[in-house]
């Protein structure tokens, strides 16, 4: 029997080169591990019937000499991120039934590199959300603490990582969608530079924020995913080439900013704050700096957030008219064909972005509220790199103000749950990298809910994170 709990992508592929067990035979205590647990927690909409198949392909480049430190690794792919001949449905009745054409150019990378795909997790409508409650197909749950959410919109992703029925996942964050609930849950989340993954092959949600991320065990394992996936794609008009920006030599001592301004008022739980301290002290013991930033306009970033992403949901999501593809209702005539289908086939989440969005873009009030998010958006993103440019390495921030919500504490308030994202949608807004690991555990209720620690780097500046990263992991 494999022991998957202490197992990461190095360990695993030194126990498949060496022979210790096979990749059908880490698959397969994956399966069985799903089997156990997923009932309880519902990580997963659909496990793949192919893995015996995967698996010999990933065997066979082991037995050539060919493996990849990826390959033969089991993965979690979240259900917006297009796998070919697979069902695909965004969490959404409107998509469900649905098969992709062809391959995210994400998976496609990892498909050559012989990873394996387990199956496709839960996740918020279009991912739309912060707890994972807005599925079509049910409410996935929080493996530290089945009554509470395992975060959004990527939740059934950092739920499988750990409850270690992945071994680590691909995930989509738009304003926090991969870094919240891996805090949540426990496990490390990035969000890449805005570009610096193709986002080809992810169904849209809002395109100038979205982009592809891994939640895996450790601040390694995440970079490995990174690299594999990252770099310029022909496909999509965003991305960005490998080495675009001159990299910076890794510091001897890293500069910590801490918006200390933006943490007081913003609902921040006493526990989490407490945590984040002694994180940062740790830092400093370690030989880091900690320095207090100023960011005046930060606090805005929620607002922008909130008028810009439902600009973008509106237009993507047209598409699903019962038209093109995805559910058809029919009613008497054409426009009763598009009500009918779109009435029926989106959540109530995603019908209110789309009323949102359609409002603020609407003639007479374009101006009013989407210029003036525009704006802001560039506001913050300049501020952000000016303090970046005074020195200041990373900006670090608890990834939430709180620690797990219980399942439906928030499902009727909107916009308490839209909160749970004030630390994470400035990275999105500004379009630079984020990630979030483990910082300790806060206690509630009995249960012991892990808490993250969240750090912003310049765009491009990935190995930034991952450096000061390992060396937070190392000293908690």
């Amino acid at each position: 029997m494999i022991d998957l709990h202490p197992l990461t992508i190095t360990k695993a592929h030194g126990h498949l080169k060496r022979g210790d067990f096979t990749v059908g035979e880490l698959a397969a205590s994956f399966i069985r591990e799903i089997e156990k647990k997923d009932k309880d927690i519902h990580a997963y909409l659909e496990v793949f019937d192919d893995l015996e198949d995967q698996a010999r392909g990933a065997q066979k480049l082991f037995e050539e000499g060919k493996a990849d430190l990826l390959t033969g690794i089991p993965l979690a792919v979240k259900d917006n991120i297009l796998i070919k001949d697979r069902r695909v449905s965004a969490a959404s009745r409107i998509l469900e039934g649905y098969r992709a054409t062809y391959d995210a150019s994400a998976i496609k990378k990892l498909k050559e590199r012989g990873a394996i795909f387990l199956g496709r997790t839960n996740m918020d409508e279009f991912a739309m959300g912060a707890s994972t409650e807005n599925s079509a197909f049910g409410v996935t749950r929080n493996p530290h603490d089945l009554s509470r959410v395992p975060g959004g919109s990527s939740g059934g992703s950092a739920a499988a990582v750990a409850a270690d029925m992945a071994l680590a996942a691909l995930g989509s964050d738009t304003g926090g969608s991969v870094r919240q609930p891996a805090a949540f849950c426990g496990v490390v989340g990035l969000k890449p530079t805005y570009g610096a993954v193709s986002r080809s092959g992810l169904i849209a949600m809002g395109s100038s924020l979205d982009q592809i991320g891994p939640l895996a065990k450790t601040v390694e394992d995440s970079e490995i995913i990174f690299k594999a996936v990252r770099g310029f794609d022909p496909l999509d008009s965003t991305s960005l080439p490998v080495g675009s920006k001159k990299p910076r030599a890794l510091p001897k001592k890293f500069v910590v900013g801490v918006p200390r301004h933006f943490l007081a008022g913003e609902g921040l739980d006493k526990n989490v704050l407490s945590i984040f301290d002694k994180a940062l002290l740790k830092l400093k013991e370690a030989g880091c700096e900690i320095r207090e930033v100023t960011l005046p306009n930060v606090k805005y970033s929620l607002a922008a957030y909130y008028v810009i992403m439902p600009a973008e949901v509106s237009s993507n999501l047209a598409r699903f008219d019962g038209v093109k593809f995805g559910l058809r209702e029919r009613g008497g005539e054409l426009m009763e064909d598009y009500l009918l289908t779109r009435g029926r086939g989106f959540g109530r989440e995603a019908r209110r972005r789309i009323i949102l969005g359609t409002y603020v873009l609407s003639a007479g009030y374009y101006d009013a509220y989407y210029n003036r998010a525009v704006a802001v958006r560039s506001i913050v993103a300049g501020e952000l790199l000016k303090t970046f440019q005074s020195g200041v390495h990373v900006v670090a921030t608890p990834t939430a103000p709180t620690p797990a919500f219980k399942i439906g504490e928030k499902a009727s308030d909107p916009l308490q749950m839209y909160l749970a994202d004030v630390f994470t949608v400035t990275a999105n807004i500004a379009g630079v990298p984020a990630l979030s690991l483990p910082m300790g555990f806060a206690a509630l209720d009995g249960k012991k809910l892990p808490v993250g620690f969240q750090m912003m780097a310049a765009p491009e500046e990935e190995d930034v994170l991952f450096a000061l990263g390992r060396k937070l992991e190392s000293v908690l």
